[in-house]
């Protein structure tokens, strides 16, 4: 079905907490697994990134800075003297992550039509930060069942314009696929009234296999953070 959409919510107080780290001591803790207590809890509606696999992918991109054992400066000017600086950053937002929202790029275009009732018109506004404001305004504290069955309906017209059977006896796969839209579209209002509601969580938007840099937009693109400085926790979207 093509690539994935990712809307990875962060917790930045973990986030921060992991920034002001020493290198040395952030390394032990996460080997030694003492850090765990500092991650958010994880939010079982989501797609979440266990404890020891968010560990392991942070450890092993330290293990390539070649940074000595006992380096006491902070994770965040290490992060700032990297050349891979965005990729340890996007791996320490998915360790202080509850859990992210995923969607494969081809319904998240429908669910975002449905939210907006207008036509997303292309990657760029697929991804863009405007629209993803627009998506939290519009689905914050909807009633779940309310959205599902809007985005369950469009997609069975559009179905129905393709000339596609509605009958689950020619086609199998009907009654699964509407049970993955009706899904992920209440997973996305659970997603979208977190964010809108939690003062401490910011979305960082991004796709599977997309460079680091590109995660985010706004003052929270990844290559922006690292540049400057961890922005304040901001209603704007990552």
């Amino acid at each position: 079905m093509g690539l994935e959409i990712v809307v990875l919510l962060v917790d930045v107080s973990s986030l921060r907490h992991l920034m002001e780290t020493s290198w040395n001591v952030l390394y032990s803790g996460l080997e030694q697994r003492t850090f765990r207590s500092n991650r958010p809890e994880q939010d079982g509606r989501l797609k979440v990134n266990f404890d020891i696999d968010a560990e392991a992918e942070l450890l092993d991109w330290m293990d390539t800075q070649n940074r000595e054992a006992n380096d006491s400066a902070s994770f965040w000017s290490c992060l700032q003297d990297s050349g891979d600086g965005e990729k340890g950053l996007l791996l320490a937002m998915k360790w202080a992550s509850p859990g992210a929202w995923e969607a494969w790029e081809g319904r998240a275009y429908m669910y975002l039509d449905v939210a907006l009732s207008k036509t997303i018109e292309g990657e760029a506004e697929l991804y863009g930060g405007e629209t993803w404001d627009a998506v939290c305004k519009a689905l914050k504290n909807l009633p779940e069942q309310e959205y599902a069955e809007r985005v369950c309906m469009d997609w069975m017209e559009r179905r129905k314009e393709l000339g596609e059977t509605m009958d689950e006896k020619e086609d199998p796969r009907i009654v699964p696929t509407f049970e993955a839209h009706d899904r992920a579209a209440k997973a996305l209002v659970h997603t979208m009234t977190r964010w809108n509601n939690e003062e401490n969580l910011v979305a960082i938007i991004g796709r599977d296999h997309l460079e680091a840099r590109k995660w985010g937009s706004f003052s929270w693109n990844l290559s922006t953070i690292v540049a400057n400085e961890l922005p304040d926790h901001t209603t704007a979207s990552g």
